[in-house]
């Protein structure tokens, strides 16, 4: 697929998590307690960064994408 389609889809898949998870807080990797909004928006721009790379040339849409990092961030180096 092409790498501007999935950055469109990706972005939208993380703008629902967001929404849907906006009252939750979470730790990221620095162990700072941070808004879901804000952790959706730090493993956006990685997964982008990783688009952008040619990292997800392999997949077919965005939400392949999001569930691939959502199980196994190490192997995408997120």
């Amino acid at each position: 697929m092409d790498r501007d389609e999935l950055i469109i889809q990706v972005k939208q898949e993380y703008a629902d998590l967001a929404s849907k998870d906006s009252q939750i807080t979470t730790v990221n990797e620095a162990g700072n307690e941070i808004s879901s909004e804000a952790y959706y928006e730090e493993l956006l721009g990685k997964v982008l960064d990783g688009i952008t790379k040619g990292r997800f040339d392999q997949f077919k849409s965005g939400t392949e994408i999001v569930e691939a990092v959502a199980n196994n961030k190490t192997k995408y180096c997120i």
